[in-house]
């Protein structure tokens, strides 16, 4: 008597979880790839999709922020000397090679070491492309709460305004949140929005992951708005204010 050979088992594959509207930021998010780099204006190419430009003082955690919500380590440089990074760099976003955003990286601006005319320089060229960058359609700003909005960041924030009031999105991102209490958190919530002149505030952890989903889900929202609109299934976003103290600090 012959005996057939077993057939062989087959592990069925497990179910693929249905997108949800953090997912489908964090993967569009994750295309982020080098577009260029340009020490002026001029250099820059012409894009017509939108551009989402991320500025801030140096050391305000602003490469961290980028290369978390992109998920990758070394997408954005943070120099171990702040203020060293004196270009405009571009990352293109968009899947299967096509390009629907730019993230644009803007040099930190601030920082003590850096020589006072290149300071100016900086400044300089940093406003006009605030002013007539056409394609800038939204800018991020980083912060760190413990030190509150600087003069510099308020200069900011009145070259942008008279975009803002035609429509150009503004967000501002409390990074370093995981070095405040509860208490802390909300009251820089608080007092950042009476500074924020319109724009939107949320507070921003990379050691705990606090505000990576709600940044990552309105920065998809903003580059696609219609599809956003309607999609049923997309949770409101909510500002994250229970960011809690006593981790590794991260720099930029």
């Amino acid at each position: 008597m012959t005996t057939k050979p077993a057939r062989p088992t087959t592990t069925p594959k497990p179910a693929t979880p249905p997108a949800t509207p953090s997912s489908i930021a964090s993967g569009w998010l994750h295309t982020a790839r080098f577009m260029t780099s340009a020490p002026e204006l001029h250099f820059l190419p012409e894009i017509d999709v939108p551009e989402i430009a991320f500025v801030g003082s140096s050391n305000s955690g602003k490469s961290t922020c980028i290369n978390i919500l992109t998920q990758q380590k070394q997408l954005a440089f943070a120099s171990r000397k702040p203020g060293r990074t004196q270009h405009i760099n571009l990352f293109s976003l968009g899947k299967q090679g096509v390009t629907d955003a730019v993230l644009a990286d803007l040099p930190g601006y601030g920082y003590a070491a850096v020589p006072r005319q290149d300071k100016i320089r900086w400044q300089q060229v940093m406003a006009n492309y605030l002013v007539t960058r056409k394609n800038l359609s939204a800018i991020v700003l980083l912060c760190d709460p413990r030190r509150g909005l600087t003069d510099l960041d308020d200069i900011l924030l009145d070259v942008i305004r008279p975009r803002v009031e035609l429509g150009l999105k503004f967000l501002i991102v409390l990074t370093k949140a995981d070095k405040l209490n509860r208490s802390e958190s909300e009251k820089a919530l608080s007092i950042t929005k009476l500074q924020a002149g319109g724009g939107q505030v949320m507070l921003f952890s990379a050691p705990k992951r606090k505000g990576i989903d709600e940044v990552s889900q309105l920065l998809w929202q903003w580059v696609h708005p219609a599809v956003a609109a309607n999609a049923t299934s997309a949770a409101p976003l909510e500002v994250v204010a229970d960011a809690e103290a006593g981790s590794v600090p991260v720099s930029d």
